[in-house]
């Protein structure tokens, strides 16, 4: 009987958890047994009472419910009756973790399903690097209840779908932070159950461009101040316009089992190595069609003047800015980006959850949220990765767009710990921005003391 800590738990079984069990009893403890082939978990609920529950994998290797202790009046009392439990439990374990529902095999999503020659680069360091080890370990379970409904999740995260599976992947251990997914149906992508409620998300990702070989192409130069500038105002815009308003078409919200729910899309980038952490502000600027110029009044205060943007152009190429001003919008809540949701999110929560070789090390360093008012750059920091003093969720970083002309307002409350924006009527963006919010950063991986890569 060994005690973990709730983040390891989480990464093992909070996939099975119901939303309204949180309101029912409070997890206190969390236990392993056997080389975690049974957990444990002790809760007070709201009698007043304690108890425990046993979770093993079931037949698809998914931890599942198995047990229960009966119910004391103290904890010390729930704690000396786990051992003898847990081991009445452990010498019929494999009738014990039969559910019923799970005859068909568990499926391995690292087994390569073409050759060398196929797979691509990203997912053959995923899988065989050991700088990567704890966001591979992290990663198995989660996949375990993550339903291929399309049928080719597989063959796309081996392949040629790599970013945009861990963005899926992403999306759902974050969604499972704060309540529960139902998969049920493939379209869209998430239909997502908590406390305060229900909402729907549709993933897409921004990819390179394409040349006519089908060979990607690099972004365009940004060697001079004025190429930068229209670079992030208006070739950055564009390629989010492509692929939101290809989901604005799809009209999710005529889906019968979306009903009444809350829209989002959800959109990352991936059009350049690194290009999620600079192209934050040219979708914001597309988002809202506005400018947000910084200045200094006499006084030294931040001024921040909003000026309208109408449309985008590079070269032949125009589109409307202002997403959430075309027609239909309205019917879409939200737009969700996260820049820090890449393999390395995953491999930093991992480490700390204590997957993964024991010989890695990973430092963080990047930009964050100044709470200073009169702020115009965000802080830099640097932390060491390490499981007794750095905490990461997955819901950290993540930033929602609110819809200020949206039919059904998605409430803050149904995504906590993210950073939530809206526009004013004067064309000012007001934000609440948790105190610790990660804009942009590179993790270093070192193994054994040499540096190994850099990634995020």
């Amino acid at each position: 009987m060994n005690e973990i800590s709730k983040l390891r738990f989480d990464a093992l079984a909070s996939y099975a958890r119901n939303p309204l069990a949180a309101l029912l009893a409070k997890e206190l403890r969390w236990f392993e047994f056997n080389d975690e082939r049974l957990l444990a978990v002790v809760l007070l609920d709201t009698d007043g009472e304690y108890s425990a529950v046993f979770m093993a994998k079931d037949m698809r290797e998914r931890y599942r419910w198995v047990d229960q202790t009966p119910f004391f009046s103290s904890i010390d009392e729930a704690l000396a009756s786990v051992p003898e439990k847990a081991e009445r439990i452990l010498s019929d374990l494999e009738e014990q973790r039969k559910q019923g529902d799970d005859e068909s095999a568990p499926v391995d999503f690292f087994e390569p399903v073409h050759g060398p020659e196929r797979l691509n680069p990203a997912f053959v360091q995923l899988a065989n690097q050991e700088s990567l080890s704890p966001a591979r370990e992290i990663i198995r379970p989660m996949m375990r209840w993550y339903e291929d409904i399309d049928g080719n999740f597989i063959e796309q995260f081996q392949t040629t779908g790599f970013h945009q599976r861990i963005w899926e992947l992403y999306l759902f251990a974050a969604f499972n932070e704060v309540g529960s997914v139902d998969q049920e149906h493939a379209v869209p992508d998430f239909v997502v159950q908590t406390l305060e409620g229900e909402f729907c998300v549709e993933a897409t990702t921004v990819n390179p461009s394409q040349g006519a070989a089908g060979m990607p192409l690099p972004p365009p130069p940004t060697e001079t101040p004025e190429a930068e500038r229209a670079y992030t105002n208006e070739w950055i815009p564009i390629r989010y316009a492509g692929v939101l308003c290809k989901k604005l078409d799809k009209r999710y919200w005529e889906l019968p089992h979306v009903a009444e729910m809350p829209v989002l899309f959800a959109v990352h980038d991936f059009h350049a190595s690194m290009s999620m952490t600079w192209s934050r502000n040219g979708l914001v600027r597309y988002l809202y069609g506005y400018d947000h110029e910084p200045t200094r009044a006499p006084n030294g205060d931040l001024v921040i003047t909003p000026t309208k943007v109408e449309t985008h152009r590079w070269g032949a190429k125009e589109v409307q800015s202002g997403f959430f001003r075309l027609p239909e919008a309205e019917n879409v809540s939200a737009v969700i980006f996260n820049s820090s949701a890449t393999i390395s999110k995953f491999n930093r929560i991992g480490l700390v959850a204590g997957f993964g070789s024991k010989r890695v090390r990973l430092v963080r360093a990047g930009t964050k949220y100044d709470p200073d008012p009169n702020a115009s750059e965000p802080k830099g920091f640097q932390v060491e990765v390490r499981q007794d003093n750095y905490s990461e969720s997955w819901i950290e970083g993540m930033d929602v767009f609110h819809n200020p002309s949206a039919k059904r307002p998605l409430d803050p409350e149904m995504l906590p710990g993210a950073a939530h924006h809206r526009l004013r009527d004067d064309g000012q963006i007001k934000s609440l921005i948790p105190k610790w919010h990660a804009y942009a950063s590179v993790t270093f991986m070192f193994v054994n003391g040499e540096e190994q890569d850099r990634q995020e």
